[in-house]
């Protein structure tokens, strides 16, 4: 009798966790789902975005669409997502930029990027790089820094723009170094790339991805990048902790968000289906030829991530002296 009402019971649990899969699969099949881009396409975030968009609507049997909404260091983006409805519909292509330095570097900001969204997974990651003009007389960080020490001030180094991951990264490595840098800060990659090709600034920290073509077509030289890890797609460029500054370590990331108050079955089947994404081949092979690194980090773990990564930032943005209205 035991036995039999053991088995009843374990059938049971069977059937409804066969249910409860079932109707979380039918939660998004052929329905529309928005993903927003706080971003122009094109840009890294875009890059990362949409192969996300069509391996995940693959997964979930629905149709995912990007939708590009760049302002305001992808403000405007994010609090539009921040403002939708709950109900997985809408989501969010967070970068380190939306959710870990704009609470710090605006003034004012239109969302709370803890309190307004649910955390679903962390996506990918890429370091910063250090890239110099070729015709600069330094082949590694410990030349770099020896140069900057006899030419305080003299050195320039340019960005994408004041509050950047480069930026940011820029002023922490200044700080670690005791270097004196001029910072020089551009509107957005390209042009900062072409001034440093041409010769018109002296150094460039930004997220591998924007510099990676011309570092392998030999217009750039890479000093170091700023992950734990050497990237892959550089293996012979030591990172900066290993050029002598222990504990360093800054990158870009990307991740999935929704607005706050998603239900709890929906943030657990997007965020399952999200990191089986993350974790496949096919995805790891669309973003790692770019310097970009597939990273899976579920619901918890990707929460306690941000808390960590809005303090580091935060206090980068403080020390910087970096603001934004």
């Amino acid at each position: 009798m035991r036995r039999r009402r053991f088995l009843t019971g374990t059938l049971s649990c069977a059937a409804i966790s066969s249910t409860a899969r079932f109707a979380w699969g039918q939660q998004f099949a052929n329905k529309q789902v928005r993903l927003v881009v706080p971003f122009p396409a094109g840009g890294p975030t875009d890059i990362v975005a949409r192969p996300l968009a069509q391996m995940l609507g693959e997964a979930l049997k629905a149709t995912i669409v990007v939708d590009n909404r760049g302002g305001a260091g992808g403000s405007v983006g994010a609090d539009a997502v921040a403002k939708s409805s709950p109900d997985g519909a809408t989501l969010l292509m967070g970068t380190v930029g939306t959710h870990a330095i704009n609470p710090s570097l605006y003034k004012k900001l239109a969302y709370d990027a803890v309190r307004d969204f649910t955390p679903i997974s962390l996506v990918a990651a890429a370091p910063v790089a250090i890239v110099v003009h070729p015709g600069l007389p330094a082949d590694s960080v410990a030349e770099l820094v020896a140069l900057a020490k006899r030419s305080p001030g003299k050195l320039t180094f340019g960005t994408a723009g004041n509050g950047t991951p480069g930026h940011l990264t820029g002023e922490m490595f200044k700080t670690a170094a005791e270097v004196n840098f001029q910072h020089v800060p551009y509107r957005g990659s390209a042009p900062a790339v072409t001034d440093l090709v041409g010769g018109q600034i002296n150094i460039m920290f930004d997220p591998l991805q924007s510099v990676l073509s011309n570092i392998q077509g030999g217009k750039l030289r890479p000093l170091a990048v700023s992950s734990v890890q050497r990237s892959p797609i550089l293996p012979n460029v030591p990172t900066v902790a290993e050029s002598g500054y222990r504990d360093f370590e800054s990158t870009a990331w990307w991740a999935v968000f929704a607005p706050a108050n998603l239900p709890i079955d929906l943030a657990a089947r997007l965020a399952d289906e999200v990191t089986r994404v993350v974790r496949s081949d096919a995805f790891r092979e669309k973003l790692e030829p770019l310097g970009v690194a597939p990273v899976a980090l579920g619901r918890g773990d990707f929460a306690d991530f941000h808390r960590r990564e809005l303090a580091k930032w935060g206090k980068a943005v403080r020390d910087s002296g970096a603001t934004m209205e």
